[in-house]
């Protein structure tokens, strides 16, 4: 359950309930923007999680 909430599932599931909202309420603008927002955070934090890798496993390499 842990790896659902980061799936592709999970993401895809709640853009369309927002889809949803947006379009009733008519805040399509708004939307995008959200979604454009969450896009670039996604990517922000994918791109953090990989250098954090490299620096724990070169971690071990080093001796100070």
């Amino acid at each position: 359950m842990k790896h659902f909430f980061n799936s592709t599932a999970w993401n895809t599931f709640v853009l369309i309930v927002m889809g949803i909202i947006a379009f009733f309420t008519r805040e399509i603008v708004t939307f995008l923007m959200l979604g454009f927002i969450l896009i670039s955070l996604t990517n922000i934090y994918n791109v953090l999680k990989e250098i954090s890798a490299k620096l724990d496993s070169r971690k071990g390499t080093f001796q100070d």
